[in-house]
């Protein structure tokens, strides 16, 4: 079976993901300005928003005033044809009116100061540390922001997908599988929650960052799983996706080079999208990893994994490994073996002995028991999988069921098999995966 991630991710957006920043066209009349308006705001909208939010402190209202921008340029462009540097000209007329709107605030508080009101700790901004290990990139700064702890980890995800990844709410409630009135007030209000709690817009210092830095991460890799195995929807990838998370994981890693999970995360991605185009047959069913053609990875994105999680290592202080190195190595081991057979099970068995310990969950130790199934066989990983069936995060995991089958299949049980893959069926919410499973049952009973 693939590799399984280790958290269960929440649904994310489903759509093509924003391509490479490039060379932006002189200014000239344009044939369509408003495409051209359209296409360049989806790509410069982070960038917009961190800019303006490091001046206004709030990326509600940081959000509200590139809107604004937005609404200048759809007004200016047809007329004066598109800039030479559209993206800087976002940047400068949000800015504008944020720093606008910033002094209105400052000469509303002199006036009630002159009245007997001292508004300076309210209106004043706050100061930023003056720290050797301070990172000045705004767009870091709205990554902090929208994946702070205090929001949920959905809220974190959509409001990560709204700012750093552009999307509308209506692609993101069509992803959700709610109506998008639910996912604007969940977007709403953990803007809202981020300006009650007070949420500084900054990179953590000291030992702030390794916890705030572990939630960046977490919502990048759910983005990520949700496209590589969707939870639901007739689609068993979402490339979108994929690409929309491993574009994030190569922005973090640029901006934080000196962190060696970033590179570790950036690199288990680069390596887990390497198959996509070897995961799904021509009519889009699945394709498991030990059918895939591993002709058909792209090696071009398999070099890049082994130079990040290179870089992992050669940035990691001594002591044990982080969960995504683990999991990054897990993931090269796959990447290095010619063939399904080839792979080394016993390596893969041990990075997830480790990661049991480095961060326990029940969906790791069913992942050991996968490769242990490999590199001992199907009866000591039965006994890791029996001992998870009381799990009550795995009650309705339909990989459990799934991995069980196939063990009592090895096992020469497919009666036994049949039941767990009718089972496994029953719970996932993914058509193209339920119809793999139910085909595995039907291969059962003529067995």
């Amino acid at each position: 079976m693939e590799q399984q991630p280790a958290s269960n991710p929440p649904t994310a957006p489903d759509r093509g993901s924003a391509r490479d920043r490039g060379s932006a066209p002189g200014r000239r009349a344009a044939s369509d300005p408003r495409a051209a308006i359209e296409t360049v705001f989806r790509l410069e909208y982070p960038r917009v928003i961190a800019a303006v939010a490091r001046v206004v402190r709030d990326v509600g209202i940081a959000e509200e005033l590139a809107q604004d921008a937005l609404v200048a340029a759809l007004e200016q462009w047809p007329r004066d044809g598109v800039p030479d540097n559209p993206g800087a000209w976002l940047t400068a007329a949000a800015r504008h009116r944020a720093v606008d709107l910033v002094r209105r605030r400052e000469n509303y508080a002199r006036k009630l100061q002159e009245m007997g009101r001292d508004l300076q700790t309210t209106t004043a901004p706050p100061e930023e540390p003056a720290d050797a290990d301070d990172i000045d990139d705004d767009l870091l700064r709205l990554v902090f922001t929208a994946c702070h702890p205090v929001l949920s980890a959905e809220a974190r995800t959509a409001l990560t997908l709204r700012l750093l990844g552009g999307l509308s709410t209506p692609e993101i409630a069509r992803a959700f599988l709610v109506p998008e009135p639910t996912v604007a007030q969940r977007i709403v209000r953990a803007k809202k929650t981020l300006a009650t709690r007070n949420v500084a817009f900054e990179v953590p210092y000291g030992p702030d960052r390794e916890a705030r830095l572990g939630s960046v991460l977490d919502v990048i890799y759910l983005i990520f799983n949700e496209g590589y195995a969707a939870t639901a929807g007739d689609d068993w990838l979402r490339p979108g996706l994929c690409e929309d998370a491993l574009r994030l994981a190569r922005q973090l890693a640029a901006l934080m080079p000196k962190e060696p999970e970033v590179h570790a995360l950036a690199a288990l991605l680069e390596f887990q999208a390497s198959r996509t185009p070897a995961r799904t047959a021509p009519d889009g069913s699945p394709v498991l990893l030990r059918d895939q053609d591993r002709r058909r990875w792209d090696r071009r994105l398999v070099a890049r994994g082994i130079a990040a999680l290179e870089r992992a290592g050669a940035t990691s202080p001594s002591g044990p490994p982080g969960p995504y190195a683990l999991q990054a190595a897990v993931a090269a081991c796959h990447a290095h073996a010619p063939t399904y057979e080839d792979t080394d099970w016993t390596a893969i068995a041990t990075l997830y002995g480790l990661l049991a310990v480095r961060a326990p969950s029940p969906v790791v130790e069913l992942n050991r028991a996968v490769a242990v199934s490999m590199a001992e066989g199907p009866g000591p990983a039965l006994g890791i999988v029996d001992g998870l069936a009381a799990e009550p995060s795995l009650r309705d995991y339909h990989l459990l069921p799934s991995v069980r089958g196939d063990l009592l299949v090895r096992l020469g049980r497919p009666a036994e098999a049949r039941t767990e893959f009718e089972r496994a069926a029953a719970l996932t919410g993914n058509e193209r995966e339920r119809e793999l499973l139910l085909a595995r049952a039907d291969e059962c009973r003529r067995t």
